[in-house]
């Protein structure tokens, strides 16, 4: 890994780099979920880079990891706002010219809207794990048992070893997703205007969605679409069922970017 810093106008993302560079091979970039940073990714990036021979790319979102905060309280649209005001400044400034966006839970879904949304010609494809489309009651039902968990167990301890302004990143997401307005988060519509190929992927016993969400792809994407329900894993299939995941994902790129190495078998 690579550590670097990212500033956009005045403010500072934690960034890192694994494998070749942009100018070298196409890249994956990563985009974390509600309560990740680049550091909670694990080993993740550094087996992507291998397996695929491209680069991989991780940044922290504003308020995550080692990035400048973000105040609060964040507007409800914020993963919308991220994929249409942040994302593309972030890669234009990190040099990417070829990119496959691989998304893990809000990343997931930030990556959705910003190929809905956004006319890239960077982009080969993208890949959703355990993305949300729409809301869902059990997602909801997770996220507060999460919130009690941070205000009376030991979440708010371990977030805190990776996340320098942890109160930020906890609120921003949490107090966004529990406010009686985000009953009304859909993105139906920029899933629909996505053009390029899409790999979604979701842990068949994932407490925070269920296969509705991979329905909703199915329903409303227009690009060609493969999903992937992954027996023995809940939220995180990445880390959880790291053998298939990352294989799919492996695959994926082989077959939509220009690589430097094949799939290996």
């Amino acid at each position: 890994m690579t550590p670097a810093t990212l500033r956009l106008n005045s403010q500072r993302l934690e960034t890192a780099w694994w494998g070749p560079a942009p100018t070298e091979a196409p890249t994956l970039v990563l985009l974390h979920e509600g309560l990740g940073c680049v550091a909670l990714w694990r080993d993740t990036p550094a087996l992507l880079a291998d397996a695929t021979g491209c680069g991989v790319f991780a940044y922290s979102r504003f308020g995550y990891g080692e990035s400048d905060p973000k105040p609060l309280p964040w507007p409800l649209s914020y993963m919308q706002d991220e994929a249409r005001d942040v994302l593309p400044r972030v890669l234009d400034a990190a040099g990417i010219r070829e990119a496959i966006l691989v998304g893990h839970s809000d990343g997931g879904s930030i990556a959705a809207a910003y190929a809905g949304i956004v006319r890239d010609e960077r982009l080969r494809g993208v890949v959703t794990i355990a993305a949300h489309f729409i809301v869902e009651e059990q997602n909801l039902a997770a996220i507060r048992q999460m919130r009690d968990e941070y205000e009376r167990g030991g979440l708010r301890a371990r977030l805190a070893r990776y996340h320098r302004h942890v109160d930020v990143a906890f609120h921003g997401w949490n107090d966004s997703w529990l406010h009686p307005d985000f009953r009304k988060f859909d993105i139906t519509r920029e899933v629909a205007g996505i053009t390029v190929p899409i790999l979604a992927m979701q842990g068949a016993d994932d407490p925070y969605g269920t296969v509705a969400q991979l329905d909703v792809l199915q329903r409303h994407a227009r690009a060609p679409l493969e999903t992937m329900l992954i027996p023995g894993a809940r939220h995180a299939p990445h880390l959880e069922a790291k053998e298939a995941t990352l294989a799919a994902i492996a695959r994926f790129t082989r077959e939509h970017a220009s690589c430097a190495l094949a799939l290996r078998k």
